[in-house]
């Protein structure tokens, strides 16, 4: 009898092993779907379910694995009640601010969630560690993969957390200017200090490892503090240094790190779903971050090791330093000058996220199209606080995703347009990028709004954009300017537009 109960035992036990392997395809299946629905923002939020639902399967699966090779090593069943309370308040912590973040907040939401995601990736890779080595008094002997898995996954994770608070702390502005201007400056020291911890954070990992590997007792636990202490300051120092211009670019490369550190979290602990899903986060990632710095005309090293922006006024030249006089228009004139214009281009920033003027310019833009006015919007790869923050915003309004234009596409079409009208974009339609070798972002290629026949401006005031860069553009001879919120403004244009 209990020869037949071992026997039927195995084969249960055998069939569940089968179907947690099929479930974890069909859970990266979905992670690949749902990430082709996010190529447009049609698809994006059917892309986004599929993508979860994935993520559901693929953490059942993860548990009845984890049952299954409990019961046959005879260890206890995993505590369900940890897990269901973990789960809980998983969700309690991440629904609110998913569901009441601003759109404007959101490139903050985003680095907040992935330095989260990295933090935990480290916490998993050392549980998974010590369970092998670690405190143990009888350690056993890893196998090599999670030895490197777990430990590069711990350096990556950790780094990718810290520096994601940074990014956070900057994009929220909670750290003082002045501080932030300093902390910019001081980007060379900071070089040298990486180097530094970076050397200390690998030789410790290689001790570690070999000590591991040589199965020679376990590991002392200011060995893999030290270690985890020395990748979070790295991560600190890293994004210390960086620029407001160039945030985009850094969340996107945390992004892709937090995937890396998960498929190798993955690796050690022979997870397939993990493995996928961290390997497409960290291609995906690591793609957009080398597009967005071709975008800028600057090599991902030197975003990260000599950034720009978020430097003192006086480097950048300080108000007025650009020369020529500043033209104030009225919402009539600029409604006037729209409407009997043949093509108008909306150039969207960070400005038109503050002021929430997305469904007003969509109305405008309706409005001058019954007018018989051609509109397109033009779309700066780094324009506003993360990858795609302006798309998203439109896509919001119900602007048509044709409307849309990428900055290579709508380039050439500035020099027979009538009026660009930007709305809060500062710094990607700097024309000094292109005509001022001394400039910090000289060479970074931009919106060519200047070349427009008339060009409007809707700003609060005169003060330079998040680089921190004066625009010569508010001085040019074709740029009058619209000062004021830009929902206000805007809205004021539209009843001007109903009028004539």
């Amino acid at each position: 009898m209990s020869a037949t109960l071992l026997s039927e035992g195995a084969v249960v036990s055998e069939a569940l092993g089968y179907g947690v392997t099929v479930l974890y395809i069909v859970a990266f299946s979905l992670f690949i779907y749902g990430l082709m629905g996010l190529t447009g923002p049609k698809t994006a939020v059917r892309g986004n379910w599929i993508a979860a639902v994935g993520m559901g399967i693929a953490i059942v699966a993860t548990l009845l694995g984890v049952y299954n090779s409990a019961g046959d090593a005879g260890v206890p069943a995993i505590n369900w009640v940890l897990i269901v309370i973990g789960l809980a308040v998983g969700v309690a912590l991440g629904i609110p601010p998913a569901l009441k973040t601003k759109m404007t907040a959101m490139p903050q939401l985003v680095a907040l969630f992935n330095g989260v995601g990295g933090g935990t990736v480290a916490l998993i890779a050392w549980a998974e560690y010590i369970e092998y080595h670690g405190f143990t008094t009888v350690p056993d002997v890893p196998s090599v993969h999670v030895i490197v898995g777990s430990l590069f996954a711990a350096i990556i994770g950790s780094v990718s957390f810290w520096g994601s608070l940074v990014a956070f702390a900057k994009l929220q502005e909670l750290l003082n200017k002045n501080l932030e201007r300093k902390l910019v400056a001081a980007a060379k020291g900071f070089q040298l200090a990486n180097i530094v911890l970076a050397i200390v954070a690998i030789g410790i990992a290689v001790y570690i490892g070999v000590k591991a590997g040589a199965g020679d007792g376990p590991t002392p636990w200011f060995w893999i503090v030290g270690l985890l202490i020395a990748a979070g300051v790295m991560g600190l120092f890293v994004v210390f240094p960086i620029g407001g211009a160039d945030m985009p670019v850094v969340i996107s490369l945390l992004n892709a790190m937090t995937g890396l550190s998960a498929a190798a979290a993955g690796l050690a602990l022979n997870n397939q779903a993990m493995i996928v899903a961290g390997m497409i986060v960290g291609a995906s990632g690591s793609i957009l971050t080398n597009l967005m710095a071709k975008a800028m005309n600057r090599s991902i090293p030197a975003i990260i090791f000599g950034s720009f922006g978020g430097g003192d006024d006086a480097a950048a030249g300080g108000p007025g330093a650009a020369g020529g006089t500043v033209k104030a228009t009225s919402a009539a004139d600029a409604a006037i000058q729209m409407a009997y214009a043949n093509q108008v281009i909306v150039v969207p920033g960070y400005g038109l996220a503050v002021a929430q003027a997305q469904h007003a310019v969509k109305e405008m833009a309706s409005l001058l199209e019954s007018k018989g006015v051609e509109v397109k919007y033009a779309i700066h790869p780094v324009a506003g606080r993360m990858p795609g923050h302006m798309n998203v915003l439109l896509a919001e309004a119900d602007v048509p995703y044709d409307s849309m234009k990428e900055m290579d596409d709508i380039n050439g079409e500035f020099q027979r347009t009538d009026v660009a009208i930007v709305i809060g974009a500062n710094d990607v339609t700097n024309p000094a990028a292109r005509n001022d070798p001394s400039s910090p972002i000289h060479g970074m290629p931009i919106l060519n709004v200047d070349q427009a026949r008339s060009t409007i401006v809707l700003k609060r005031s005169m003060s330079s954009g998040y680089a921190g860069i004066e625009n010569p553009l508010f001085f040019a001879d074709g740029t009058s300017m619209l000062f004021g919120d830009a929902k206000k403004s805007v809205d004021s244009v539209i009843e001007e537009l109903k009028a004539l």
